[in-house]
């Protein structure tokens, strides 16, 4: 039976990385939880036996159940009865088993019945579910749904609703809207108070994830004659209270085991969480850069399962007397498909892990008073993680993209028929560069980070990290690349116009990913001994270089006179 955890070396490497036994110990308290639970670790060893068991559980599940039903749950989907979602068999029978594994509620503290993982194990985990089947770990990721609600949450709230979740309840985040995409600001549905203080919800929520989900966070206007964000609030809507039906499910392209609805509020009893008028500002926008990391995992376990099933086939497939693995047009491609995999997934994890370091030092926070120390610390990972992440999600699922595209390639004919799974793979490929949102407006979250010198600190702190011998030509490629994107920046920064700015942010930020994750590779490489991730450190940086000096040449020779060439 296929395990995707043990079949695949590197995520053992990853949750081998340095920084994990800070990140443990600042989540286990220093191991103080062993003296309340049984099944609490006494030390960083016992802490990593317990990821890795979990994960193997996780990887065998994958491997013998999700992925098994994945190709049945996208030809039958779910359908709406009496306005409730009915998942598909294979659905429903892999939401069972991860309940019955204990696999719900994975981050979430002991004291509320989670197993109180890491960021990262937990990431480590939806890559490998969506690897499996992309569509199933939207229902199961939306788990992370959790966090906001220990995060922003009275105690009442989290004591009733969080164990729910850890036994195996479904959630949902109820956003968008049918006139409010990407524009939150602009939601309407309405939130109004009864005499007694509660709470009624009534409107309509379009595109929404397991929308019919046992616990939902909506985003709803709070505020009588309100139009902006700052009359919007986070409230929470239990199932069990009904007042919402499912109008229908959107009839789409890919991931077609996740049931994606129109829900319609009819004076829906919901309860306020955290303070009013911060719905958006600050309670989506943490969810979202949740969401927003969780996508970035699902895109990497496409891009895994892409890459093993292009290769599978140029082994196996025979043109002209050989393997078409052995022409340089198929071994190029498949290589530039593991270097992006790769690449993205050393992102993903160094994202994860600056996310872990602010949030404990954060939940720490509301026990004591933090030191001088840890307060800057806690700001600065704060800082790297919101820059890396939309990095992480940006470039993660245009990569998942494009090796979705390679595997079809790789197949020819083949691949365009529903006999072989690419097909499927690259139906559900395409969500990811636009749900939880776009590739544009993620470079719109990361051009100031280019602009104001955030990527060039972060840039900065892995020039310092030892390489092996091997690998120092590569690294001394990487700064020869960092000279060429200061000038970039330099130029569009004296420029100082922001359309112009706007213009060419994309190129300046795919530079910058290009470098960090560059850097990334050569340094895990060298950390963790791996041959297969040095193979991909050489691939990328060629690759890199040419992207690089591609985007700088664009600028150096470009005027903000022609932007007008480009406007309709």
């Amino acid at each position: 039976m296929a395990n995707f955890y043990t079949d695949n070396p590197d995520l053992k490497l990853h949750l081998s990385h340095p920084l994990m036994e800070k990140i443990v110990a600042l989540k286990e308290r220093d191991y103080t939880d062993a003296e309340k639970f049984d099944y609490a670790p006494v030390d960083y060893a016992d802490a990593m036996d317990n990821y890795d068991k979990v994960l193997d559980i996780v990887g065998e599940i994958c491997g013998g159940v999700i992925a098994e039903n994945a190709e049945d749950v996208d030809h039958q989907g779910p359908h709406v009865e009496n306005s409730r979602v009915i998942y598909a068999d294979g659905t429903q029978k892999n939401l069972d088993v991860c309940r019955k594994a204990g696999l719900m509620g994975m981050s979430m503290p002991r004291r509320y019945g989670g197993l109180n993982f890491p960021i990262t194990p937990y990431i480590m985990a939806a890559d490998i579910v969506s690897r499996a089947d992309t569509g199933f770990e939207n229902l199961w990721g939306l788990q992370d749904c959790a966090e906001t609600l220990y995060e922003f949450g009275d105690e009442d709230q989290k004591q009733r609703f969080i164990p729910r979740v850890c036994e195996g309840e479904t959630m949902s985040m109820d956003l968008t809207e049918p006139d409010a995409g990407s524009d939150l600001q602009s939601v309407m549905l309405k939130a109004t108070q009864d005499a007694d203080g509660t709470w009624r919800l009534n409107g309509v929520k379009r595109f929404i994830t397991n929308g019919d989900s046992d616990i939902h966070l909506v985003l709803a206007r709070s505020e009588e004659g309100s139009k902006d964000a700052r009359g919007l609030s986070m409230f929470i809507y239990d199932k069990r209270d009904g007042g919402v039906n499912v109008r229908r499910i959107e009839n789409k392209m890919g991931i077609k085991g996740s049931p994606t609805c129109e829900l319609v509020y009819k004076n829906a009893k919901a309860e306020l969480c955290g303070s009013r008028k911060m719905g958006l500002i600050k309670y989506v926008m943490a969810l979202m850069n949740g969401a927003r990391l969780g996508i970035a995992a699902q895109s990497v376990g496409v891009s895994e399962i892409a890459y093993r099933e292009a290769l599978q086939y140029a082994k196996e497939r025979q043109q002209f007397g050989k393997a078409i693995i052995e022409f340089p047009a198929v071994y190029e491609m498949l290589a530039v498909m593991k270097a992006k995999l790769d690449a993205s997934r050393c992102l993903l994890y160094e994202t994860a892990r600056y996310v872990d370091l602010y949030k404990a030092y954060e939940d720490i926070s509301k026990e004591r008073k933090l030191t001088p120390e840890e307060r800057a610390e806690m700001k600065l990972y704060n800082k790297y993680a919101n820059a890396l992440t939309p990095l992480a999600k940006g470039m993660g699922s245009e990569y998942c993209n494009q090796n979705a595209y390679d595997c079809i390639q790789i197949h020819g004919g083949s691949g365009f028929m529903k006999d072989y799974a690419c097909e499927r793979i690259y139906r559900d490929a395409r969500i990811t560069s636009i749900y939880e949102g776009t590739t544009q407006l993620q470079v719109v979250a990361a051009i100031g980070n280019v602009t104001t010198g955030m990527y060039g600190n972060i840039i900065a702190t892995y020039q310092d990290m030892l390489v092996t011998e091997e690998l120092k030509p590569l690294k001394d490629e990487v700064e020869k690349m960092i000279e060429i994107y200061n000038k970039a920046v330099a130029a569009v920064n004296e420029i100082n116009d922001p359309e112009y700015t706007s213009f060419q942010a994309r190129r300046l930020v795919e530079m910058a990913a290009d470098i960090i994750m560059s850097y990334l590779l050569i340094t895990d490489a060298s950390r963790y001994g791996s041959e297969s991730m040095a193979k991909s450190a050489h691939v990328y940086v060629n690759m890199a270089k040419a992207e690089v000096a591609k985007h700088s040449e664009f600028i150096a020779t470009f005027s903000p006179a022609q932007v007008e060439a480009y406007k309709a």
